[in-house]
């Protein structure tokens, strides 16, 4: 029987999603779920909305919970990732500490100060599941869909002994349709090549029938003063090429678009949005725990997420183009070799296998090595125990380097390190 783990099944939102997508396939229906996650009773609530979907879908699946996170991956096929270490207590230090010292941020999930610490806290973690992994499930796959992606895909492949992984997310998938729809054109009829840094990747050809669409994109930009006032369209108007993140985050990885109330007024960015963001996913969960226990009804439909088409693909070896995030050997040449991009990836009973994308823009490319950056000292960080590289990486970091000084930026990192404590990596603690 085909077994598919979930690790932080807690986060019930994204579980419902994951699962509705899963077992509306036929060859998946009759799938071992098994459910994990150190919070009882968000466990508990997990199973009851997996036993409901299931239910809903036809009642064939097996259902089991586990406390303990090797138990759940014993004999797995694939494992499913989406944890939150230290959940909103820790976003709140995240940007509560930095906004001391003059630091805006928005998501703060990804790169700078907020994505450093929630990568440095993460990685563990995510080394614990793959020791797990290499003692009982060898062979299976971990779909990673907690970010900071590039962070936490270039630690498990330097630090993991076991290296199956690709690092999943929906930013293409949304972009694309969100560019169709600007342009008036069926996204049916579109055909697209993406590839960069996971939340800083670009669309490198947006074409239909073989008609660029770009110049209709930028008649359309040019004539709409309210997409001018996005960060992500005056990213496309500078560099060409529209870039797949959302405006909130992109602001966040670069030195131009939070450093003044002008710019962010400009821009329409909500400093601090992640904050309300968090709250009202724990608002949700509260939601649906009490659905639950009412009775109420939950919607299914098929979402734009990528873990089913995977699995069912390796299954099935009906195969799948998907985006992936894996290390980069060799895919984009001006990007270093040990770091974690983003490109197209088919996938079949042989698994996951990269596209090479050797044609990457230069100017693209430079600026992801700017990103990377980051990424790469903070991975040195946490598997070498370096507090000094835990600074670097702030330094180096466009967003943070472009708002205070380095003593700013000095006192403001071991606040940090001193708030997280015990969650960090052993050798960056005390």
């Amino acid at each position: 029987m085909l077994k598919i783990t979930f690790i932080g099944a807690g986060s019930v939102t994204f579980t419902r999603e994951l699962l509705g997508d899963l077992l509306a396939f036929e060859e998946l229906a009759d799938a071992h779920i098994a459910l994990h996650d150190i919070d009882e009773e968000r466990l508990r609530t997990a199973e009851a909305m997996a036993r409901w979907i299931d239910g809903q879908l036809g009642g064939r699946a097996t259902i089991t919970t586990h406390l303990d996170r090797r138990e759940a991956l014993d004999g797995a096929d694939f494992a499913i990732n989406m944890i939150q270490v230290g959940m909103h207590e820790s976003t709140l230090l995240d940007f509560d500490i930095p906004a001391k010292y003059g630091l805006r941020q928005t998501i703060g999930d990804t790169l700078g100060t907020g994505g450093i610490f929630r990568a440095l806290r993460t990685i563990p973690v995510l080394l614990g599941i793959g020791e797990d992994m290499a003692a009982v499930c060898p062979d299976a796959w971990l779909l990673n869909y907690t970010n900071p992606m590039s962070i936490l895909c270039q630690a498990y492949a330097e630090g993991s002994p076991h290296k199956k992984i690709v690092g999943l997310c929906h930013s293409i998938q949304h972009t694309t349709r969100q560019l169709a729809e600007i342009v008036d054109v069926p996204f049916e009829d579109v055909t697209f090549l993406g590839a960069g840094v996971n939340h800083q990747a670009f669309i490198l050809r947006f074409e239909r029938d073989g008609e660029d669409l770009y110049p209709r994109l930028a008649q359309r930009v040019a004539d709409d003063p309210e997409l001018q006032r996005r960060v992500r369209v005056e990213l496309y108007r500078r560099l060409g090429y529209f870039p797949t993140e959302s405006s909130e985050h992109s602001a966040e990885y670069l030195p131009w678009f939070l450093r003044d109330d002008e710019l962010v007024d400009r821009f329409r960015l909500k400093v601090g949005d992640y904050i309300d963001r968090s709250q009202e996913n724990l608002d949700e969960y509260e939601h649906i725990k009490r659905g639950l226990a009412s009775g109420e009804q939950f919607e299914i439909e098929r979402s734009l997420e990528y873990a089913s088409l995977i699995i069912h693909a390796m299954h099935t070896g009906q195969p799948q183009v998907i985006y992936g995030t894996v290390q980069n050997t060799g895919l984009l040449p001006d990007l270093p070799a040990r770091s974690a991009v983003e490109v197209p990836c088919v996938v079949d009973r042989t698994g996951v296998r990269p596209t090479p994308v050797p044609d990457y823009p230069a100017h693209l490319a430079a600026l992801n090595r700017t990103f990377l950056n980051v990424a790469d000292l903070t991975v040195r960080a946490a598997l070498e125990g370096r507090r000094d590289h835990v600074l670097h990486a702030a330094m180096l970091d466009p967003a943070t380097a472009g708002a205070l000084s380095l003593d700013q930026t000095a006192a403001m990192v071991d606040e940090l390190l001193a708030a997280h404590g015990d969650r960090l990596p052993e050798g960056l603690r005390g």
